[in-house]
């Protein structure tokens, strides 16, 4: 399937109405900086609907998306960013973790999403456990696959594979284009 229609719809913290609707929802996780919100535009070839930038933690709220005018994606806020204060750092923790295992909303997929070139880091490595140990559907994107040097790719997929398990991975390129058409495949075809 395709993207052919995306809106931003509102930003949320908690529970929401929007989210009672019956669409499927998509959700993005990531450490800070790791690309989620890019991600987003890439996939749905808009490069100003989901707000990035350069400066780790930006979101501080779950974004929502109105896909195809039948799908819901979430840009959840960042985890791991040092340099917030304490009180910013739990009252993320508190969006995510509220949404992503206290709320009674259920994912279709959550896409988590780790730097290729970095690899995934312990926080991310923590995030795929809990999720697995709530039985959610997870999907794990190596993003920013343009980065990595040729001659270390092979090698690099195989050392990410080796932390993250059995969970496909889905090396990707936001630049590049590289893994779009796969990713939007999983999502909306065989999920």
């Amino acid at each position: 399937m395709n993207i052919t229609s995306a809106r931003f719809v509102k930003g949320i913290i908690g529970t929401d109405d929007a989210l009672e609707r019956e669409f499927p929802q998509v959700a993005f996780i990531g450490r800070s900086n790791v690309g989620k919100s890019t991600l987003i535009n890439s996939l749905t070839k808009q490069k100003g609907l989901a707000r990035a930038s350069a400066h780790p933690g930006r979101t501080k709220e779950i974004n929502l998306f109105l896909i195809n005018d039948s799908y819901f994606f979430l840009d959840l806020p960042g985890y791991g960013y040092a340099k917030d204060s304490l009180a910013v750092r739990v009252e993320l923790e508190k969006i995510i973790f509220g949404y992503l295992f206290d709320s009674p909303y259920v994912p279709k997929v959550i896409i988590l999403i780790i730097d290729a070139k970095v690899g995934p880091k312990d926080q991310d490595l923590d995030m795929l456990r809990m999720l697995e140990e709530h039985g959610k559907n997870v999907l794990v994107v190596a993003n920013k696959v343009d980065k990595v040097k040729k001659s270390e790719y092979k090698k690099q997929l195989g050392i990410i594979q080796e932390k993250i398990g059995e969970h496909l991975i889905i090396p990707y390129s936001s630049e590049k284009g590289i893994g779009r058409q796969e990713l939007l495949h999983e999502i909306f075809d065989k999920r």
